[in-house]
């Protein structure tokens, strides 16, 4: 016989609610975690996506994501002369607010409405672009709906968190993009959804002068600034290649820095997201910490509560250890069932947070042990209050 699960039958209401109480604060702890993870791969998104073996960017910097860096557009064809060098191709990268201009076919109607059936048109939307060269390193990862762009101006590929459609329209800076097709969990490190467009539209968004100032450059005697500038340059290497070296020959040009794909990653998640990853890492210790105060003191409750039943095991001679199995068996069953449900409201409700929440097995598993330790450690307090409980107590009024 199982004193433990006697015992949650005899209270099943009562042990029920407690574990869903329980399962609400485990299920913020655990989606803190995936939040934490999410961060990371959010912040790696974009260079994992345009598959870079080399980042070539401006003298002096660390790259288009953790300061400014502007570079000839001629570069590209001397980073690509380089032996070793498969491919090359010229990128920038700018965070524009847009606004939704619709469809040809429902702005003549009046109406435009996202997958979601929000009335879009008019309203503004925060985008990380990408200008890159048709044909080049630097272009979007596989579709999930439409076509990459082809060779006409003004097309545009976007991330499906930003919930538009194949067809909507989307103007930056006076010009009007059409969505021609749609990528998946292709976000900045700040969340923002990426649309990739041509070089040349990039540049004259990011580069140009709107007319009021370029007729004071003018009239100042000043040259207009040229738009043949990039962000950086990024190669892809053949297999044969060093690309450590390749990129220590380009620190010796004095006017360029390099950077390879692995130093590329650690300054995003070490410079760029190191404050965010590390304000969540501490937000779910404390979570922790705090379900094991709470799982310590339900435990001690529960232990109170049967008192006299404890007593009576005593009484008629059972050992210590069957008592210390009843407190430690009732604390694991209420984790495991708290931590189950936690479990099945994050992944149920994941798709519903404005940040991604990476959450595979190994997170889950991870998670789910630092909660068995914890309900382990938390019986203690009550296994030392039912070995202390006086046998007499159950002869007692």
């Amino acid at each position: 016989m199982n004193l433990a699960l006697r015992d949650i039958r005899h209270k099943l209401g009562r042990f029920l609610l407690t574990c869903a109480g329980l399962a609400l604060l485990l299920g913020v702890a655990l989606a803190m975690v995936g939040i934490y993870r999410g961060v990371v791969e959010e912040a790696l998104a974009l260079s994992r996506a345009l598959r870079a073996e080399l980042w070539v960017v401006e003298g002096g910097t660390r790259g288009p994501f953790a300061e400014a860096s502007r570079i000839p557009g001629d570069t590209r064809e001397a980073v690509a002369r380089l032996a070793g060098v498969r491919e090359a191709g010229s990128v920038t990268f700018q965070t524009v607010e847009a606004r939704v201009a619709g469809t040809a076919a429902a702005s003549a109607a009046g109406a435009f409405r996202d997958e979601t059936g929000r009335e879009r048109i008019g309203a503004s939307l925060r985008l990380q672009l990408v200008g890159f060269e048709l044909d080049r390193p630097g272009g979007p990862p596989a579709t999930v709906a439409g076509r990459p762009p082809g060779g006409a101006r003004r097309e545009m590929v976007l991330d499906r968190s930003a919930r538009l459609p194949v067809g909507a329209v989307v103007e930056i800076a006076g010009l009007r993009f059409t969505v021609v097709g749609l990528t998946a969990r292709t976000v900045s490190s700040g969340g923002d959804p990426l649309a990739w467009i041509a070089l040349r539209d990039a540049q004259e968004i990011q580069f140009r002068l709107n007319p009021p100032a370029a007729r004071r450059a003018q009239a100042a005697g000043g040259a207009a600034p040229s738009q043949d500038t990039v962000n950086a340059v990024i190669a892809r290497l053949d297999p044969a290649a060093d690309a450590a070296r390749l990129a220590e020959e380009l620190r010796r040009w004095k006017h360029l820095a390099a950077l390879t794909a692995a130093e590329q990653e650690e300054v995003l998640t070490r410079s760029v997201v190191e404050r965010a990853r590390r304000q969540l890492g501490l937000f779910t210790v404390v979570l922790l910490l705090v379900s094991g105060v709470i799982v310590a003191l339900i435990v001690y409750m529960l232990t109170m509560d049967k008192l006299r039943e404890i007593a009576t095991l005593k009484l008629i001679g059972a050992p210590d250890r069957t008592i210390v199995a009843l407190v430690m068996q009732q604390a694991l069953l209420m984790g495991a069932a708290s931590f189950a449900l936690a479990t099945a409201l994050v992944l149920s409700g994941k798709d519903a947070f404005p940040r991604r929440v990476a959450l595979g097995p190994e997170e889950v598993a991870g998670v789910g042990l630092v909660v068995f330790a914890i309900c382990l450690l938390a019986s203690l307090l009550g296994v030392r209050a039912a070995l202390r409980i006086d046998p007499a107590k159950a002869l007692g009024g």
